[in-house]
C-alpha cells in the first residue's frame, strides 16, 4: 500500500508541475507577444499584471518542487519499525503518510492524509513505534501500526 501512496502522491505533484510550468509558459508567451504590439499605459499596467501573476505561480512552482524534491528522498520499499520520513502509519484507524504536507486522496476505499514531519501532528509522530500513545488538543491519539 505504501509504494502505491507513494507513487500516487509523486503522480500528483508531477501534474502539479506541469501545469505551472505551462502557465508560467503561457504568460511569458503572452508578456512577449503584448510587447509587441502595445504601448501606452493600458500595456505597462497589463505587462505588469503579467509580471506578478508570473512571480506568484513561480512562488507557488517552487514550493511544489520543494514537495517532490521530499518525495524523491522516500524509498517506498522499505519499512519502518518507528516513525520516519515516508511511513505510512496508522494512528486512530487514519492512516497518515509522512512526507510533505499535500491533499488527503483515498486508495482503495481508504483515505491517507499526507502530512510533514514538522506539522504538529507529524512532529508527535516522529521516532516513535506501535503502541506510543499521545494527546494532542485534547484528543487521544495512538499509533496502530508503522510501514
Amino acid at each position: 500500500m505504501k509504494q502505491q501512496v507513494l507513487q500516487y502522491y509523486k503522480q500528483l505533484v508531477q501534474d502539479r508541475i506541469d501545469v505551472f510550468q505551462d502557465m508560467i509558459s503561457g504568460l511569458t508567451i503572452d508578456a512577449q507577444n503584448d510587447a509587441k504590439g502595445s504601448a501606452g499605459d493600458k500595456h505597462e499596467t497589463a505587462l505588469s499584471m503579467m509580471h506578478l501573476e508570473q512571480e506568484k505561480l513561480n512562488h507557488k512552482l517552487k514550493e511544489i518542487l520543494e514537495q517532490k524534491a521530499i518525495l524523491d528522498k522516500i524509498d517506498g520499499s522499505v519499512t519502518h519499525q518507528k516513525v520516519a520520513l515516508g511511513s505510512l502509519v496508522q494512528a486512530n484507524g487514519m492512516l497518515l503518510f509522512i512526507s510533505a504536507a499535500l491533499p488527503k486522496i483515498t486508495l482503495d476505499g481508504k483515505t491517507v492524509f499526507a502530512l510533514s514531519p514538522q506539522s504538529p501532528l507529524g512532529s508527535k509522530l516522529m521516532g516513535n513505534d506501535t503502541g506510543f500513545e499521545f494527546d494532542m488538543n485534547g484528543k487521544p491519539y495512538r499509533i496502530e501500526n508503522v510501514n
